[in-house]
């Protein structure tokens, strides 16, 4: 019905447009025209010129009284077609939008994470309190004050970034923090190389964080000796941690020992971090999972004669770096050495199926750049050993 109505009235625009343009075209080439007076003869130019006269009023009496009428049911029709239009003409469909999937609850991913028991019953223990408190101070009862900030100690590798933006989220779910989200920063993210642009880019930082949680890892490097620089990024973060109290945190992150020293170097830290959050190395067990998880979560699968492999070069990796163990970050190390090698390998088979992309074999264990030089070891060896069986045999002739 809408589409007929729409039909009508642009039909009535067109024929007002054509009497329209008829009514200018007869003023200009119809018998009013000048161009036939000027071609008659002197004889009859009188005559001509009282019936070009005639047919002049007889034009614009004409116009006068048509051109109102026209433009009047033009604007009528342009009315018309605009009330159409402000109703809505069918609009385009719009894409339908996918749901979002909805988020995990943050103690369930915490939940999840292969190992840090004691990380774990740390954080719930810490977002206990601070739940109650918060509670309380609802209910106007007193309550305890509670530093948010924390310190994070261990090796690299043993999960404090992840279990920092877990934790961010956290305080955003019990209602700590408006934002919960993370911003990861080090030395290099606050510290300027000029003075008085370290407060400014440190700021710059702080901002970004602000209803969430400011991490900062291997805080340490900021408290070196006679290091201004770092000394202007720590003075501008502990006055943002005291300007915005309610809704702002900070984590500091790095080896246990450099930890240390940094929040004992400085009485503004030594305040308000009193809480250490300690992450050991994984095991040699918990490496190994971290290891199948890489493998299930990018669709790889280990021949089963070849995990026993697997566990003993993680194993040695760890042996071999005692002091400097990445943990995790090694095994995803190892994880990408060994697909890599799979790649190289499957990208010569000629019709690869899926299961051989999926498959991690022995070979994939090694660099497969090396073994042509092993094979030409050996063929070396026995052209050597050749001339010598040669030599060898007359005397054995004989």
């Amino acid at each position: 019905m809408d589409r007929n109505k729409e039909l009508e009235t642009l039909n009535k625009i067109t024929s007002m447009q054509r009497d329209l343009l008829g009514g200018l075209y007869g003023d200009f080439f119809g018998p009013s025209g000048s161009g036939a007076s000027r071609g008659s003869s002197s004889d009859s130019s009188d005559n001509k010129s009282e019936e070009s006269s005639s047919a002049k009023g007889a034009t614009e009496e004409t116009k006068d009284q048509r051109d109102p009428d026209a433009i009047k049911n033009a604007n009528e029709a342009l009315e018309e077609a605009k009330a159409l239009f402000a109703k809505g003409a069918p609009a385009a469909p719009k894409e339908e939008e996918k749901p979002q999937e909805p988020l995990e609850d943050p103690m369930e991913t915490l939940d999840k994470l292969i190992g840090l028991t004691t990380i774990k019953e740390d954080v719930k223990e810490l977002t206990a309190f601070v739940k109650v408190q918060k509670a309380r101070q609802e209910q106007g009862l007193k309550s305890v004050p509670v530093s948010l900030h924390l310190v994070f100690t261990g090796n690299p590798g043993t999960g404090k970034t992840t279990v920092a933006r877990i934790i961010a989220q956290i305080y955003k779910q019990i209602g700590v923090l408006s934002k919960g989200q993370l911003v990861e920063v080090d030395r290099s993210g606050l510290v300027a190389g000029y003075v008085g642009q370290t407060a400014i880019k440190t700021q710059e930082q702080i901002a970004k964080a602000k209803g969430g949680v400011l991490f900062i890892d291997e805080a340490y490097s900021l408290a070196q000796k006679d290091d201004a620089f770092g000394q202007e990024a720590i003075d501008t973060i502990l006055k943002a941690m005291e300007d915005n109290r309610d809704d702002f945190v900070v984590i500091v992150a790095g080896y246990t020992q450099p930890m240390k020293k940094f929040i004992e170097s400085n009485p503004g830290l030594k305040s308000r971090f009193n809480k250490y959050i300690e992450f050991p190395d994984y095991s040699i067990d918990e490496l190994e999972q971290i290891f199948e998880m890489n493998c299930k979560k990018y669709d790889y699968k280990v021949e089963e004669s070849v995990q026993h492999q697997i566990r003993a070069l993680i194993t040695s990796k760890k042996i071999e770096n005692i002091d400097n163990f990445a943990n995790a970050r090694e095994v995803r190390n190892l994880f990408e050495e060994i697909i890599t090698n799979q790649a190289r390998r499957i990208a010569a088979l000629e019709n690869p199926t899926g299961e051989d992309m999926m498959t991690i074999t022995l070979d994939d264990l090694y660099d497969a750049v090396d073994k042509p030089k092993e094979k030409e070891a050996d063929t070396d060896d026995k052209t050597q050993e050749a001339p010598a069986k040669e030599t060898e045999s007359p005397e054995a002739a004989e």
